[in-house]
């Protein structure tokens, strides 16, 4: 039961800052340009959420939109807004429902990669919230009413994905309710993804 949740999380927890280092390759970035900018969707056929103390792990299927900056010389912090993010979760427990909180989330910039084509930065301000009949929880960054969650992501010009990774976020579980231990109260959760965008985007620096 504890390797697979299909159906819930929580947990109460310690202070955890997130600052997205760059990685090997990649240089701390002040400016961006992107194209075309605007109104964007991303889907991604496979979302986990995952509670890394009890390894019980919930599979989803999610989609967002919002809209990007466009130009050049633009900052990395909020170059992006998500408007919405919804789940479908829970085969083989229908009643799991994942719900986004927080809304917009933020996504920023902070090192690129011209090798690579690479972008790394963080989406902030998410929130989350699972329900069902048996279990309910609340996953955030530092309390349960904070807005404070963060997620590190990259983004592939070559690819056009932008990938929610798992490591290196502050995300717990908080106000756990139920859930037959599959989740607990301050345990650390990693969300990872990998969304679609459309349309595509070019996003360089500088």
């Amino acid at each position: 039961m504890r390797a697979g949740l299909s159906a819930v999380v929580l947990a109460g927890a310690s202070a955890l800052a997130v600052t997205a280092a760059a990685p090997a390759g990649a240089a701390a970035a002040k400016t961006w340009t992107v194209s075309p900018g605007g109104a964007i969707k991303a889907n991604a056929g496979k979302t986990t959420l995952t509670d890394t103390t009890t390894a019980s792990a919930l599979n989803c299927s999610s989609h967002m939109s919002g809209t990007l900056k466009q130009g050049a010389g633009l900052p990395g912090s909020s170059i992006g807004s998500i408007a919405t993010a919804a789940y479908s979760c829970g085969t083989p427990l229908p009643w799991i429902h994942l719900t986004s909180r927080g809304l917009p989330w933020h996504l920023n910039l902070t090192s690129y990669d011209s090798r690579t084509g690479v972008s790394h930065g963080t989406i902030s301000h998410l929130q989350l919230a699972l329900s069902g009949p048996a279990c309910t929880a609340a996953i955030n960054g530092t309390s349960s009413t904070a807005s404070n969650g963060v997620v590190r992501v990259s983004y592939a010009n070559a690819t056009g994905k932008l990938k929610v990774l798992p490591a290196g976020g502050n995300l717990h579980w908080y106000h756990v309710s139920g859930c037959g231990g599959l989740v607990g109260n301050g345990d650390p959760a990693r969300l990872s993804a990998t969304y679609a965008v459309s349309p595509a985007q070019a996003i360089t620096s500088p």
